[in-house]
C-alpha cells in the first residue's frame, strides 16, 4: 500500500507521486506518516522532509507551511520546497555562511529574528544536501 504525497509551492508543483512513507517536520515535532493514517491537519516548520520510495530516501528542503493527510492523500502546501538533487552545495554552503554573519551583527528584535530564520533556512538546505550522503 502506499500514499499520494503532493508537495505544492506557490511557483510549481515540487512532487507529485507514490510513495511508501514521508517523515515530516512540523511545529512540534516529527512525524512518521505510513498509509493509513489517520486524518490530521498541521503546520509544517522549516525542515527536512523524509520521502521513502521503496527501499530509497529521499530528503527535500521544506520552509514552512501547511500539510492535510487523509485517505492515504498527503498535501503539502509550502512557502519554498527543494529536491536534495536541486540545491547547489557550493550556493548552499555560501548562504549559510552569510546568515550566521548577518546573525552575529545583526542588532535589535526584527533584525535578529529574521536573521535566525535566514539561518534555519540556510541550515535546512544544506542538510538536505548531506542527508543523502
Amino acid at each position: 500500500m502506499t500514499l499520494n504525497l503532493c508537495v505544492l509551492t506557490p511557483n510549481q508543483i515540487v512532487w507529485d507521486s507514490e510513495v511508501k512513507e514521508i517523515i515530516l517536520s512540523t511545529n512540534s515535532g516529527q512525524i512518521g506518516i505510513l498509509p493509513n493514517h489517520a486524518p490530521i491537519a498541521t503546520a509544517v516548520d522549516i525542515g527536512i522532509l523524509r520521502i521513502r520510495l521503496k527501499e530509497k530516501w529521499i530528503p527535500m528542503a521544506l520552509m514552512g507551511g501547511f500539510a492535510r493527510i487523509g485517505n492515504n492523500q498527503i498535501t503539502i502546501l509550502a512557502h519554498d520546497a527543494e529536491k536534495f538533487n536541486d540545491i547547489d552545495p557550493r550556493e548552499a554552503q555560501k548562504t549559510l555562511e552569510m546568515a550566521e554573519a548577518n546573525l552575529n551583527k545583526a542588532e535589535g528584535k526584527r533584525q535578529i529574528i529574521e536573521a535566525n530564520l535566514a539561518l534555519r533556512r540556510a541550515r535546512t538546505r544544506v542538510e538536505a544536501i548531506n542527508a543523502i550522503l
